[in-house]
């Protein structure tokens, strides 16, 4: 340890020959490292620690988890053809509306339902988005 000694003054370090240096450097590199290592096993060992206490914690207090069966839907719907004519005409002036041109020039000649992928997070939060407008 007494290399590093050397490392304090600027005139002792002058003094020193390469391989001294080198020594010297190497203690240095080795320090640091082996000090920044241990720090940071230390903190793993803290984390996965607190992360035991925090699972036996909520061990004891998980509710019991129970399935819900959702009822299914009717294989067939059967459509009134008076609300197919009151839904087309609904539609057809929404694109005329939308397109600020009358419904005498838009022909709907076809309605299909695309089933919505979506997640139930991502619609309500298309709901929070469109109700905090008004």
């Amino acid at each position: 340890m007494q290399i590093l000694e050397n490392f304090k003054h600027a005139g002792t370090f002058a003094g020193m020959t390469l391989g001294d240096k080198l020594i010297a450097t190497m203690y240095v590199i080795l320090l640091g490292m082996g000090i920044t290592f241990v720090a940071l096993v230390l903190i793993w060992a803290m984390t996965a620690l607190m992360s035991r206490i925090i699972k036996s914690i909520e061990g004891g207090n998980k509710p019991a988890v129970t399935k819900v069966e959702q009822p299914k839907a009717p294989a067939s719907v059967v459509q009134n053809e008076e609300d197919d004519q009151e839904l087309i005409a609904v539609i057809t002036a929404a694109i005329a509306a939308s397109l600020n041109t009358s419904m005498h020039n838009i022909l709907v000649t076809n309605i299909t339902r695309v089933n919505d992928s979506t997640p139930v997070w991502g619609r309500a939060g298309r709901s929070d988005v469109m109700n905090s407008r008004f």
